[in-house]
């Protein structure tokens, strides 16, 4: 009776262990997730319009362009390009998971098809998919967090976000940095099917813009290619005024300026 009784109690000690270690690793997990949204939730806004500069940088030369955006939740966007003369008028479009792209010269609406959002985005060391956000940071990856770090000055959060099965994405795992207090990500790698780093993005120059602290200047620089970068400096943002779902149709994309 006395060895029942001893199995039994060691019994439920290992049950006791293995529900809280199963209750902790769900917690860290749903912590994950809510770090990851409220970053994406921040920099977003329920809806946003910003004005931003893109500079292309390469050995021998450099390239700006005047880009314009409306963004929707996760759902719609709108991305104009308004300078150089030779790329005005250029229009993306976003709907869900369905992407377009308006080219003026020759008055032509193009679908983007899924094979496209690995591609350079105009040129640029973003993808089509990190400019025009066809896949969720949130929605489309499993997050956890993997440790802590110290970015200007700054506690963060490491998570590690490994796309779910049933999702096509670009990149095969991030690993994001995003601050404790403010919950901004300052720093993302990005990995290949190899589990390569392919980019690295920094976010620096925090700012308050429209009564929100933001990142205002990002880079995303190639691993693979020296002297090599693309910089987003935000110049203005406006968050949670109201864009109505009609704006963003392919009717839309011909008449922006």
């Amino acid at each position: 009776m006395k060895v029942f009784q001893k199995v039994f109690a060691e019994i439920k000690s290992i049950g006791a262990v293995l529900v809280i270690f199963l209750f902790t690793c769900d917690v860290v997990a749903q912590n994950a997730a809510d770090i990851v949204k409220k970053a994406d939730d921040n920099m977003r806004g329920e809806n946003s319009q910003a004005e931003l500069l893109m500079i292309t940088s390469r050995a021998t030369w450099s390239r700006e362009m005047a880009v314009k955006t409306w963004m929707k939740g996760s759902e719609f966007a709108l991305i104009l390009i308004q300078s150089p003369a030779k790329d005005k008028g250029i229009v993306f479009l976003k709907r869900g998971k369905e992407v377009w792209n308006w080219i003026p010269a020759i008055e032509r609406v193009i679908k983007l098809p899924p094979s496209m959002m690995s591609q350079s985005w105009m040129g640029t060391d973003f993808t089509n998919d990190d400019l025009v956000k066809e896949s969720s940071v949130v929605e489309d990856y499993e997050h956890t967090i993997i440790g802590d770090t110290i970015i200007q000055n700054k506690p963060c959060f490491i998570i590690q976000m490994i796309p779910k099965p049933e999702t096509a994405v670009v990149w095969s795992k991030l690993v994001v940095c995003i601050d404790k207090k403010d919950f901004l990500e300052l720093y993302t790698k990005f990995y290949d099917e190899d589990g390569r780093v392919v980019n690295i993005m920094n976010a620096y120059d925090i700012k308050e813009m429209d009564g929100r602290l933001i990142p205002t200047h990002f880079e995303m620089i190639p691993m693979d290619k020296k002297n090599q970068k693309t910089e987003i400096i935000y110049k203005r943002v406006i968050f949670n005024r109201t864009i109505n779902n009609g704006f963003f149709t392919l009717n839309q994309m011909k008449h922006l300026n």
